[in-house]
């Protein structure tokens, strides 16, 4: 009875070992293949935490803050008293610019400020990977030939993203170079296209469907990719409290 437990232990252990080996697939967008998806930025588990503080962070940063209500010393009203202070029978009054007279200035009103929320750069990378791993478990992830658009083509833009299913929203990050991918996917409606440098943790997962071109995969190497954060090996090493750096 042995044996049976320990053939069936050894072929879990093979299964795992090919799907281990196996890496990430994700359709090519336009095409029958799959490509394979670095595992280091699409085989991240998801960290809700962190997600929700870069999201934040992202969504805080795009807002403007310049609004602004005029208090009690900037509004236009005349700095004269009311009515004198005896003699009429009413209760005494002040300057008419007080905020619980009409017209007058607000009282804890908004002024313009920053929205900034700082991120840690390790947290703001684990969070973007994991969000880019949301789209490899579920399937809804894509790469896209950019070689395949050397001119502006919206038509077969959005024949290949009828045939792959794509559902809006749907996001296309692409790299600077690729203007023509930009103008014939920018166009079709529930499709953002957006610089692979530029797009955030909201970005990605406020996104149904995710467009990555093979150009932009570095891209995100570079920006989520765990051997980004470690120092290179060519760094000078920091002068301690006391001593003074010497310019080779």
């Amino acid at each position: 009875m042995a044996e049976p437990a320990a053939s069936k232990s050894s072929s879990t252990t093979k299964s795992a070992a090919s799907t281990k080996s196996a890496g990430i697939k994700a359709q090519v967008l336009g095409k029958q293949s799959k490509a394979d998806l670095p595992k280091e930025i699409f085989g991240e588990p998801f960290h809700e935490a962190l997600v929700h503080e870069a999201a934040r962070a992202d969504l805080a940063a795009r807002r403007r803050g310049t609004h602004s209500s005029l208090t009690r010393g900037e509004v236009s009203m005349t700095t004269a008293k009311a009515w004198r202070q005896k003699g009429t029978g009413r209760a005494r009054a002040g300057a008419l610019s007080v905020p619980h007279r009409y017209g007058g200035g607000a009282a804890f009103g908004p002024k313009p400020r920053h929205y900034t929320v700082k991120v840690n750069r390790k947290a703001r990378r684990k969070a973007l990977r994991a969000a880019l791993s949301v789209h490899a478990d579920r399937g809804s992830v894509a790469v896209l030939d950019g070689s395949a658009f050397s001119e502006p083509a919206t038509k077969q833009a959005a024949t290949a993203l009828e045939k792959w299913g794509a559902e809006s929203p749907t996001l296309l990050l692409i790299s600077g170079d690729e203007e023509a991918v930009a103008k014939s996917f920018r166009n079709i409606e529930g499709v953002s296209v957006a610089l692979v440098d530029a797009a955030g943790v909201a970005d990605v997962m406020g996104a149904t469907s995710l467009i990555v071109s093979e150009a932009a995969l570095d891209g995100l190497k570079d920006r989520a990719s765990r051997a980004s954060e470690r120092p290179s090996s060519d760094a000078k090493p920091r002068a301690k409290r006391g001593e003074v750096e010497v310019e080779e």
